[in-house]
């Protein structure tokens, strides 16, 4: 920097002041360090200024699955929110590996970023109340249940209620859910298809699918032998579906005029043009920005706290927030067929 202010002729501070974005620096000399900056080839050192200012204004992100749409989505959420806020993120993979998650909370920690956000995390209740300990940590769209540490996630039951009760009121009664196996939301998604199917005074099916395409070919092969063959599918999220949709097309079955599918996520590749589903909406972008937002309201209280003299800083509790679902209606539905079984 007092390399930079010599060659512009003017104050290491004021150099210090440019470089922080001031306001309180003429265009000439705001415009003289900025050149004298690129003909030296200076960037900050953020390390150093974290170190000095004891803050890295960072945000780890662990995300469950970098291949899932659903993940990419909340993420971008997140990004666009931390950067309203002044925060960098550091996004790693935690590639549905509880280890694999560890390892990533632990380097987030050395890093001393201030606040994680754990989209679909795989691992327990009281790892991840181990880790708010150390920095504010929020949980999105885990599907399972953490009472300790704050939350943010879609209502699965309500969602797959607006999904059933769509295809009931197309006329539909043979409805199939393919579930997702052994992912995280799988099990509340299930629980919400047979809620909704017994309150429309059906009997729902449940066939082992996942949460890729590549596992709805076999789901679909064991579909398609069953008798009666169902009018309606009601897929795990969007991946899935796409699989259902080449599944069924490569049989010669026909969406929506032999079965129709429903999908849950609605990511954009339920939007494709040649895919075109209903999808149950989870709000992604919404999630990321209320994951931002409830840190940074965890950080507000460990900054006033630590502003106070002395004393322990009250454990607060806590808080689970939950985004209405809705439904999108796209070409993968309609009536069934007169005399569909």
């Amino acid at each position: 920097m007092e390399t930079v202010a010599e060659r512009a002729g003017v104050s290491r501070a004021l150099v210090s002041l440019v470089m922080n974005d001031s306001p309180k620096v003429s265009d000439e000399r705001r415009a003289a360090v900025l050149r004298a900056a690129k003909d030296l080839g200076y960037r900050r050192n953020l390390h150093a200024r974290n170190l000095a200012q004891q803050r890295t204004q960072t945000f780890g992100i662990l995300i469950n699955d970098i291949h899932n749409p659903f993940f990419a989505e909340v993420v971008a959420g997140v990004e666009k929110a931390a950067a309203d806020h002044d925060y960098d993120v550091i996004i790693l993979n935690g590639g549905r590996d509880p280890e694999r998650e560890r390892r990533a909370i632990e380097t987030y920690l050395q890093f001393r970023v201030e606040a994680l956000v754990l989209i679909g995390p795989r691992l327990s209740d009281a790892e991840l109340r181990h880790a708010a300990r150390d920095v504010p940590t929020v949980v999105v769209a885990a599907g399972g249940n953490f009472p300790s540490t704050d939350t943010i996630t879609t209502d699965d039951i309500a969602g797959t209620r607006l999904a059933v009760e769509h295809l009931v009121g197309l006329g539909h009664r043979d409805i199939v859910h393919l579930d997702g196996g052994n992912n995280i939301s799988a099990d509340v998604r299930r629980q919400g298809f047979v809620e909704a199917m017994n309150r429309c005074g059906l009997d729902g099916r449940i066939i082992t699918g996942g949460d890729s395409g590549e596992q709805a070919a076999p789901a679909i092969k064991e579909l398609l032998a069953s008798k009666p063959r169902p009018t309606a599918i009601l897929a795990f999220n969007d991946l899935l579906a796409a699989g259902v949709l080449s599944a069924l097309s490569d049989t010669g079955v026909d969406v929506p005029g032999d079965i129709s599918v429903v999908s849950i996520d609605n990511t954009f590749i339920a939007a494709l043009g040649h895919l075109s589903l209903t999808a149950v909406n989870q709000p992604r972008w919404e999630m990321g920005a209320m994951a931002v937002a409830t840190v940074l309201d965890r950080i507000g209280d460990q900054t006033s706290t630590d502003e106070e003299p002395g004393g322990t800083p009250p454990v607060a509790s806590a808080t689970h927030q939950s985004l209405a679902p809705n439904l999108v209606v796209r070409k993968s539905s309609a009536p069934p067929r007169t005399g569909a079984q």
